[in-house]
């Protein structure tokens, strides 16, 4: 299948990125992946291949929100025809049983990310383990979301590079696309649809629209600065990619809800803005993600950096790296060029 082929791609290719090379006459030659392997060949074990993945969460993610709304989403009432005719909650109050039950999970993330025993290490534990935090928990990484998917699935299926590794030097598999992770994207990906049901609720009431965008923007940062205590590691629950975090998804919504606050008006109301060059790479996107996976540890994508743990170093590279993708999607979009499966 095209999701289980392109897991299958980013196994082998995670697996060569991680130095599979030859010494021959003092010259590393490391070999791209095979047609053979790329398309599910013996190299992949199935004893040692990995569940978790960025397609399976967004299958996983996308499959859940999908469901909520064919169960229970209503049409839009033909009523709201103006501002003043329409009840100013009615886009919330309208889903209230997908809103009962993304609450109810994010209670379940809770519970086990803070209330869940992990032999070993303390409860609520939310650090990277290994040299972090003094090197007290080495083998905590992740906490509860690391324990559940090792329980669940096993070490050998879970992502064993994790970027922990790089800067924190974790020795455990860690998978940042595991089970509890997937419940705070399912969470991000219904609040996508609630931004969807405010255009399709106040559909050319662009004061409207822009008012509740606004109000959404506000209302998550504002979550997210209780929950961090506005810290970078602190707080009660500190942004955390790796982990999803719950604090991780309301600032990339906060911040999500107040760029469409900034770009409705100028993209769809004035027409001002094409969204160039962002939407190169969306037109050519499982290109940009497969030429980003085999070809990541490679110049001009990748280069020796001074320090390994550098956030800033890091940031750079990745921002060049990014550049230099759209700069390939442009020149795909212009020769008309668009792999799609």
């Amino acid at each position: 299948s095209y999701i289980g082929s392109l897991s299958r791609l980013e196994s082998v290719v995670r697996a060569r990125r991680m130095g599979q090379s030859e010494q021959r006459g003092g010259e590393a030659k490391t070999h791209l992946p095979g047609a053979q392997e790329l398309l599910g060949g013996s190299f992949v074990c199935s004893a040692k291949a990995r569940i978790p993945g960025v397609l399976q969460r967004l299958g996983a993610t996308y499959f859940v929100v999908a469901v909520l709304e064919l169960l229970f989403a209503k049409p839009v009432p033909e009523t709201c025809a103006s501002e003043r005719s329409c009840f100013s909650l009615l886009d919330i109050t309208a889903s209230w049983p997908q809103w009962l039950f993304v609450l109810i999970l994010e209670g379940v993330w809770l519970a086990l990310t803070f209330f869940l025993p992990v032999p070993g290490c303390p409860t609520g534990y939310l650090g990277p383990g290994g040299i972090g935090d003094g090197g007290r928990y080495r083998n905590c990484t992740g906490g509860a979301a690391g324990y559940v998917d090792r329980l669940l699935l096993g070490d050998q299926h879970l992502y064993q590079h994790p970027s922990s590794a790089v800067l924190y030097h974790t020795e455990v598999a860690y998978d940042p696309e595991g089970i509890l992770g997937t419940i705070n994207s399912i969470v991000m990906a219904f609040l996508g649809v609630q931004a969807g049901k405010i255009l399709l609720y106040y559909k050319d009431q662009t004061r409207g629209i822009l008012i509740r965008f606004a109000a959404w923007g506000c209302l998550l940062g504002l979550v997210s600065v209780a929950l961090t205590k506005a810290s970078e590691n602190e707080g009660f629950i500190p942004v955390n990619k790796n982990l999803w975090s719950v604090s991780y998804v309301t600032t990339l919504s906060s911040l999500a809800f107040l760029i469409l606050l900034a770009l409705y008006p100028v993209v769809d109301v004035k027409g001002l803005w094409t969204g160039a060059p962002f939407f190169y790479p969306g037109m050519n996107s499982i290109l940009v993600y497969v030429g980003h996976e085999v070809f990541a540890n490679y110049f001009p994508f990748q280069w020796k950096l001074g320090d390994q743990q550098s956030h800033k170093e890091h940031l750079v590279q990745n921002t060049v790296a990014t550049a230099l993708w759209v700069l390939i999607a442009y020149v795909l979009y212009k020769k008309k060029v668009f792999w799609k499966i």
